[in-house]
């Protein structure tokens, strides 16, 4: 089990990409020894984010998605390119010691279970990919390819999950779809979308609002790990650390085309 036993719960709404990247960033570097890790939930405006490594040329109509002003940003992680806007996203911020040793694929599997439980409340049978023995293979795109610890849902992708390991943390997002816009974002592809194979609450009957998801989650985190959570909002230095983040990095294409 993981200790501490209480969370800080930060709920940030719906933002734009580059927003909510640079609010991801600035909990992390703003995260301080004892401090109580963190369960963040948020939600996106219509938008793509961009693995740490993606080539976004290769795989996106940039030209297309400046001409319909649809905004993309880079995270901070690896994977693919990933659709945003009709999906509910969480981050995790705690101490690698925290999980006692745990290596990098036992602690994604680990941290991932939380998910596998609220799908079960909302009626799914979840797996991950090697469970379910799927050939994994690699995308630029992150719905168009498995990874071994993907999460499926009769036998289609499941939202996607990244981690960053830096000072002594482990930094976990990752986005859950209630529904996915097809007509909308599929022209933007110029490979194969995984979209339209892809698995959504919607597709699957599992009917539920952003809110009441939101609280599903909260309570499947709690009971799979046996911890609390304590509601809290960012602090006045984690906002300003957001906002010049949000200025000086995530707003600008040296990093969301260029990566520097």
């Amino acid at each position: 089990m993981i200790n501490p036993k209480i969370w800080r719960l930060i709920e940030t709404g719906i933002g734009s990409a580059e927003w909510n990247m640079a609010v991801d960033e600035a909990l992390l570097r703003n995260f301080k020894e004892n401090d109580l890790p963190i369960l963040r939930l948020y939600g996106w405006e219509p938008s793509l984010s961009v693995g740490r490594f993606s080539n976004i040329c290769k795989c996106v109509d940039l030209m297309k998605l400046k001409k319909e002003k649809l905004s993309y940003v880079r995270r901070m992680t690896g994977g693919g390119v990933l659709v945003h806007g009709g999906d509910l996203s969480y981050t995790l911020i705690l101490p690698q010691k925290s999980l006692r040793g745990k290596g990098v694929k036992e602690s994604y599997r680990y941290l991932c279970g939380f998910l596998i439980r609220l799908y079960e409340k909302l009626g799914q049978n979840a797996l991950f990919a090697c469970d379910a023995q799927l050939e994994v293979g690699h995308s630029d795109i992150c719905l168009a390819g498995n990874e071994a610890y993907d999460i499926v849902i009769k036998g289609s992708k499941m939202g996607g999950n990244a981690q960053r390991y830096s000072r002594n943390l482990l930094f976990q997002h990752g986005s859950i779809p209630i529904r996915l816009d097809i007509v909308r974002f599929e022209p933007f592809f110029l490979e194969d979308s995984g979209l339209k194979r892809a698995a959504t609450l919607e597709r699957l009957g599992s009917l539920v609002t952003c809110e009441r998801l939101s609280e599903l989650l909260i309570e499947s985190f709690c009971e799979t790990f046996d911890v609390n959570v304590v509601e809290d909002r960012l602090h006045s230095s984690e906002e300003k650390c957001a906002r010049e983040l949000l200025a000086v990095k995530y707003s600008q294409e040296r990093w969301n085309f260029n990566a520097k």
